[in-house]
């Protein structure tokens, strides 16, 4: 399983989310949109998979009574117009009371005005695009939140990409970056403030490249990269192009290591990449050997039985669908146990202010709907696993 760090329109699937003892009565269903099929997959079924759990859990135990929980998973296959299409096909199934996703922050982009004109929540465990709940002036300091209804769980590129720069300047010692990005909203944002930071450190960017996300030639690059003097190279993007493009550094005879975010922390990465080994990647949250709350977590979804595993972001698609469930709980609550005719938006409005602890620790969001949890960690490929190399809590 991979460590759990707490990155065309699918078929309709609705799951009962298992039998459990929640009482009959008004059916919610929670939506998830991620890649279930293609490059991406490997992180998109963990995502459905752990909302799948947690809707289970919530049945068993009867969270919300007189409420059950369904799921409804639909594929976007890592892109925005798929991604589109499902969050159309989302709000109009009435029973959709919140989302869970999309891995990919630019299908995020897709769907947020969608489901913020249903009044739909959407929580993503994934997104790490910064303009996503601050606007796009957020770098230059103006900050507004576009999209009441959108949350996330997994913690920003401002805080993810200058984390791994202080780590490759200060602790591994790495001075000239050659610096690389997929042109993606998080691949390329990443880069971005990767670069800020490590300049600020005192770093040099000996070179800077982009690829496309398909791309599986890097011969060009793997030149320039070579001639450049790095001694580290920092890609912005996900694991199906990294894993070769490190891999063709490697034969290249560049004993330099590869550092990448998030989208790059997967054990797909090194089945990809058998000469990984030296690799870094960043990665939201802490590992689940610090964090005793992810540990019913990983018993339940090994007890579950799913095929795969729950990869990086498990836990906080966990965390996003009880944020939903809790949500609903509030709502309800408040209504004399039954579900208003506004449940959609009541439910936006309790969402904001939900706080609990979770698989992944402290589980709230701030008034842009940021996570308040802004711990992270590096991993190193080791003998062929992600190990970890530090965890922190970032601060400007």
């Amino acid at each position: 399983m991979g460590a759990l760090t707490v990155t065309a329109c699918g078929s309709r699937n609705h799951d009962k989310g298992g039998s459990g003892s929640a009482a009959s009565g008004t059916t919610v269903v929670i939506g998830v949109d991620a890649p279930l099929t293609g490059d991406l997959s490997a992180l998109g079924l963990g995502i459905k998979n752990s909302v799948d759990l947690a809707i289970k859990t919530a049945n068993s135990t009867n969270e919300v009574p007189g409420v059950k929980f369904e799921i409804e998973a639909l594929d976007d296959t890592g892109k925005p117009a798929p991604g589109q299409q499902n969050a159309t096909q989302l709000v109009a199934d009435k029973k959709v009371l919140g989302i869970v996703g999309p891995l990919n922050s630019s299908v995020a982009q897709s769907m947020q005005q969608i489901f913020n004109d249903a009044n739909l929540a959407e929580i993503s465990p994934a997104n790490t695009g910064v303009a996503l709940t601050q606007g796009e002036k957020w770098a230059s300091g103006t900050k507004v939140r576009p999209f009441k209804s959108y949350f996330r769980t997994a913690t920003t590129d401002a805080v993810q990409g200058p984390f791994a720069a202080r780590y490759l300047y200060n602790d591994a010692k790495k001075s000239k970056v050659f610096l690389i990005d997929d042109q993606k909203t998080y691949g390329a944002g990443l880069a971005a403030t990767f670069k800020g930071e490590f300049t600020k450190l005192g770093g040099t960017i000996v070179g800077e490249e982009h690829v496309n996300p398909d791309d599986r030639d890097f011969s060009a690059i793997v030149t320039k990269v070579k001639s450049s003097g790095a001694d580290a190279v920092y890609y912005g993007g996900e694991y199906p192009a990294a894993g070769p493009l490190s891999l063709q550094l490697k034969n290249a005879g560049i004993a330099v290591p590869l550092m990448g975010g998030d989208g790059m922390q997967s054990a797909e990465y090194i089945k990809l990449n058998p000469k990984s080994q030296g690799d870094l990647a960043t990665a939201v949250g802490l590992s689940v050997g610090k964090l005793p709350s992810a540990a019913k977590f990983v018993a339940g979804y090994a007890a579950a039985g799913y095929k795969d595993p729950y990869e990086t972001y498990g836990g906080y698609s966990y965390d996003s669908a009880w944020a939903i469930i809790q949500g609903v709980k509030a709502v309800a609550a408040a209504n004399n146990g039954k579900l208003p005719d506004d449940a959609r938006a009541k439910v936006v409005d309790a969402v904001q202010k939900v706080s609990f602890n979770g698989v992944t620790g402290k589980v709230s969001f701030d008034e842009y709907g940021d996570t308040t949890n802004k711990q992270l960690t590096v991993y190193k490929v080791d003998g062929g696993k992600w190990a970890v190399e530090t965890s922190g809590t970032f601060t400007d």
